[in-house]
């Protein structure tokens, strides 16, 4: 593992590429702000390091077959994507840690596996909705309906 100047991050993008994409520019912001950076991704929609030669790679296995990736169940394809990362995850981040110490893992909100797991290591966890505003707007929205306040009443 390459040895940088500042502290190391641990960045998961959801294997997406619309989250793919914010993912790697936060940790293209980060890295110009002296942070080391360790992307890492799942074997399904992996990336090329060779693209980013500043950070490291990490890849785990992801146990997703083709027909499971099919972005036409995309809740399926969540679910076993989060149950069958624990493992792998927490085996990578296991040896990384033993290697070094981290500052921080930022995780795409789909990945919502990592959270037990950082949990499990005493590592901070921070959450990138990668979302655009309008899906802000919506949630904002369930969650006044959930509250009773829309439809609003009288």
């Amino acid at each position: 593992m390459e040895k940088n100047k500042g502290p190391r991050l641990l960045l998961i993008p959801l294997p997406v590429q619309g989250h793919i994409n914010p993912m790697l520019q936060l940790a293209q912001i980060l890295h110009s702000n002296a942070f080391s950076i360790t992307i890492i991704h799942t074997s399904f929609n992996s990336l090329n390091p060779s693209n980013y030669p500043h950070f490291n790679f990490c890849c785990i296995q992801d146990g997703i077959s083709e027909t499971e990736s099919s972005t036409s169940d995309l809740l399926n394809f969540l679910i076993q994507l989060n149950t069958r990362c624990v493992k792998p995850f927490k085996e990578c981040l296991g040896k990384l840690l033993s290697e070094e110490p981290i500052a921080c893992l930022i995780s795409d909100a789909m990945c919502y596996y990592t959270q037990d797991v950082a949990t499990s290591f005493n590592l901070p966890r921070l959450v990138l909705r990668t979302s655009g505003a309008s899906s802000f707007v919506a949630f904002t929205a369930l969650a006044l309906r959930g509250k009773g306040y829309i439809p609003i009443q009288g």
